[in-house]
């Protein structure tokens, strides 16, 4: 891993921004195979704006719903100044959800993973109630549902991670609701032949938040590095958005259309965290032993989805050891990688 630094780092959380929703070209070719109006479900959230503002600048003409509670009014009203529109709706409500605007394409980010181990009633709530709702409201139309890698095993570092035809070994209840997320879904998916595109990611990066976000802030603050999930995946949040949305034009029926969206590569926390290390001018410490396994996925299959290659590793180490040696701002939601119980 060396340095990048002819790709200038964002400036600050505008240009990230624009960034985090600059579309690939190939993948207004993408959208162009799935016309018609697109409603987002858990807007709200981390990836969800920026997802948002993708879909409509690959296509400007494409009417693009929103939804969340939207608590935080100025990102829905940063949505709406790119001509986004803005609805507010509780998931969690049947009339809510019934009361949403008709469209033929779906993209569903609700969920909850944080928390889980002290209320898991609540996640089960939103990882299960809540998708078996908007199945039903959405039947036949063609859908995108954000699933994550906790679904699979631990698995052999030098394996190449997990792949989407490996059978589900959840570990834990959120990894579980993770996994009747999808079940529901694939049952609409049967039972009305809804198109559905199950995306299961494994750390989307955006420079405020991230595993190496993570691992940045802990060298800064002279906090060791925890080594137990001894290796990991690493995707920017753009190419993250990017390869979810273009996976709207494989949703398939009766059975879905399943992607690891994820880094291409396996990568060991400790040289992840001597190259943030060297960028920082910092001499990191460690704690726990490397164990052989780790939470990974193989992303071969998501790399036939767009022309474009997705932004390199160095160029995003360089990106975060820029940000937070400036101070940028930061959401103070760590991934919580490290865990090899499942516990969140």
């Amino acid at each position: 891993m060396t340095s990048s630094p002819s790709v200038a780092p964002p400036r600050d959380e505008a240009d990230l921004e624009e960034r985090l929703s600059r579309p690939p070209a190939s993948l207004t070719s993408c959208l162009a195979a799935v016309p018609g109006d697109l409603v987002i479900l858990g807007a709200g959230g981390k990836m969800g704006p920026s997802l948002a503002r993708m879909a409509k600048r690959a296509d400007p003409t494409r009417r693009v719903v929103a939804v969340s509670r939207w608590s935080n009014d100025a990102a829905a009203e940063g949505l709406r100044g790119s001509g986004i529109e803005i609805a507010r709706a509780d998931l969690r409500d049947q009339r809510s959800v019934a009361a949403l605007p008709d469209a033929p394409n779906v993209v569903f980010m609700a969920g909850q993973k944080f928390g889980t181990a002290s209320n898991p009633s609540i996640t089960w709530a939103m990882n299960a109630a809540v998708p078996f709702l908007v199945s039903e409201r959405y039947a036949g139309s063609r859908t995108v549902v954000f699933s994550s890698g906790n679904v699979y095993a631990l698995t052999p570092g030098d394996r190449g991670g997990s792949r989407e035809d490996d059978a589900p070994a959840p570990i834990e209840e959120y990894a579980y609701s993770c996994l009747a997320r999808e079940r529901l879904f694939s049952a609409a998916c049967m039972r009305h032949g809804t198109p559905v595109s199950l995306v299961r990611l494994n750390y989307a990066h955006d420079l405020r938040y991230g595993v190496l976000t993570d691992l940045a802030v802990r060298l800064v603050r002279g906090e060791p590095v925890d080594l137990r999930m001894s290796c990991v995946n690493v995707i920017w949040q753009g190419d993250a958005n990017a390869l979810a949305l273009a996976s709207l034009a494989r949703a398939a029926a009766p059975e879905p259309y399943v992607v690891n969206v994820a880094g291409r590569d396996t990568w060991r926390v400790m040289e992840l965290t001597k190259a943030l290390a060297a960028r920082l001018g910092l001499t990191p410490l460690y704690t726990g032993a490397e164990a052989p396994d780790a939470l990974l996925s193989d992303a071969t299959r998501s790399a036939t989805l767009l022309a474009e290659p997705p932004l390199p590793l160095d160029t995003l180490l360089d990106w975060v050891a820029d940000w937070v040696m400036r101070g940028g701002r930061l959401l103070g939601k760590p991934t919580g990688f490290e865990s090899r119980d499942g516990q969140f």
